[in-house]
């Protein structure tokens, strides 16, 4: 009877623990005196007789408990200003560890559009106490919800000082072998490409290491192929074992979806594996005859990854290019069906560039044409300063993407002089003997791999479509462009690049 009470009694005092609202002290002596009174009945009678209007406090509470507890949840989803989601920290809503953690996830989300925003967020009161009640309660956040919870505290610009963003990223650290794999890569990719800090970058490394030790833990193809497109590059060791990890050594068991999912992880990342020649006998036996039963965007995906990868043979280009096929694709109004057309464009210009002997089909000239979407796309930064030194440059604003110099290197209008490699051709004259076209290819933060030089499979192809229609490529990344701080260092860099392109070119 003693022992049983004292596990009654245990309970008890669980239950009245959990049941205590984080913020809220009235709440947290209400339940002790629920407890109290509880065990103080106990002592006199059986358990089985205890009083109703005795337990009716906590039953009442526990059955009401999830009910609030799936609100909160929901009102955090569908938040869609910062206001909504720091008022939940006071009226009648506790949030605990975990609910505090989604919240500061959500303002991450809504904020990455308006990142004005964030000073005035992080010297809120409220988001000060949400900071605070998160610190006392880490080590009960939900593993998922923490490898989402630091590359959110990075993105909302945290202070590396502050010791709440330090009590996150050592909790992680604790927590390393505990942490599931895709929560492993997860982290890792946060720390390479939300924060610069010397202190993220000690904690991407130790990541990386548990990353390169547990590669065997991978047992399925969604989490191969996240691991290789969000942190393999940031690993030779970690993208040589994920390449093995089997493709080729179990190349009679690997199925069809498996496989387009590794290919398109590579050609995303422009990756090209050691047994190269293997892998890609693999990929077209698989494909040679199940390719035509695929769903048709999916064909196309794999017919463009093979082009990125220089791998597309004839037959499969002629399957995606005839027009009984890509008709289904043309003036396509969904995003998903726009995003297809532009990979068969992609496939188009690789049939016309960079194999001579293609005899067709082809798409038609009028859906070449680069429609108004294409055109009134939104300037960056980086586009305006190009265009308008350009401009000074070479004193006129139509040679903002190429340029034309005779065998002197004097520039010529564009404009005059036939230009094939143009689905609208607009000049009519024949470009003097000796003429070389320039093309300036502006590169973003976003075509790049993540903290790499590196550019992603979608771009190498189009600057080797630039290469294969005739131009000398000037490139201007944008992590070359940031360091020029006057007109005159932007103007001299364009111009030494021209140099370089044409000393190369005569070089050959």
């Amino acid at each position: 009877m003693a022992a049983h009470l004292v596990k009654r009694c245990t309970c008890l005092l669980r239950e009245a623990a959990r049941q205590a609202p984080a913020m809220a002290p009235v709440g947290r002596l209400r339940l002790a005196w629920v407890a109290h009174k509880t065990l103080t009945s106990s002592a006199t009678s059986p358990i089985s007789h205890l009083p109703g209007s005795l337990m009716e406090p906590v039953e009442k509470e526990r059955a009401s408990t999830p009910y609030i507890e799936k609100q909160v949840d929901h009102l955090i989803k569908k938040a869609t200003r910062p206001e909504e989601l720091l008022e939940l920290l006071g009226g009648s809503h506790d949030l605990d560890s975990n609910q505090a953690a989604m919240v500061l996830i959500r303002l991450s989300h809504l904020l990455s559009e308006k990142p004005e925003d964030k000073g005035l967020l992080i010297q809120d009161a409220h988001f000060h106490q949400l900071l605070c009640l998160l610190n006392s309660q880490i080590a009960s956040v939900w593993h998922g919800t923490l490898s989402k919870l630091l590359g959110s505290l990075y993105a909302l610009g945290i202070p590396k000082a502050s010791k709440e963003l330090q009590s996150v990223e050592q909790e992680v650290r604790w927590r390393m072998r505990k942490l599931k794999y895709k929560h492993l890569a997860f982290l890792a990719e946060s720390c390479a490409t939300l924060s610069q800090e010397q202190h993220s970058q000690e904690l991407l490394a130790e990541l990386l290491t548990h990353l390169e030790r547990r590669w065997t833990e991978i047992e399925d193809s969604h989490t191969l192929v996240t691991v290789m497109m969000k942190v393999g590059h940031l690993s030779e060791p970690l993208m040589n074992r994920l390449e093995d990890k089997h493709v080729l050594n179990r190349a009679q068991d690997i199925t069809l979806p498996h496989l387009c999912s590794v290919l398109l992880a590579f050609a995303r990342l422009n990756f090209h594996p050691d047994q190269e020649d293997q892998f890609f006998s693999l990929v077209h036996e698989k494909l040679g005859s199940e390719l035509p039963g695929l769903e048709p965007a999916l064909q196309v995906d794999l017919v463009w990854a093979l082009c990125v990868l220089q791998q597309a043979r004839e037959a499969e280009l002629q399957a995606v290019l005839h027009p009984e096929f890509h008709i289904q694709f043309l003036g396509g109004k969904s995003q998903k069906d726009q995003n297809t057309f532009q990979k068969l464009l992609h496939i188009n210009a690789t049939a016309l560039l960079e194999y001579p002997e293609y005899s067709g089909p082809l798409l038609p000239a009028s859906a070449v044409a680069p429609g108004p979407s294409a055109l009134d796309r939104k300037v960056t930064p980086l586009q305006k300063e190009l265009q308008e030194t350009l401009k000074g440059l070479l004193g006129s604003a139509d040679k903002d993407a190429e340029v034309l110099l005779d065998s002197d290197g004097e520039f010529l209008p564009v404009r005059d002089f036939v230009a094939p490699h143009l689905a609208q051709p607009t000049g009519s004259q024949s470009p003097p003997p000796g003429s070389k076209r320039l093309a300036f290819l502006r590169w973003e933060f976003p075509n790049f791999n993540s903290r790499s030089k590196d550019l992603l499979g979608r771009f190498v192809l189009a600057r080797r479509h630039i290469v294969a229609a005739g131009f000398l490529i000037v490139d201007v990344p944008f992590y070359e462009w940031l360091e020029l701080k006057s007109e005159w260092q932007k103007g001299a860099y364009l111009k030494d690049k021209m140099r370089k392109a044409v000393a190369e070119e005569l070089a050959k």
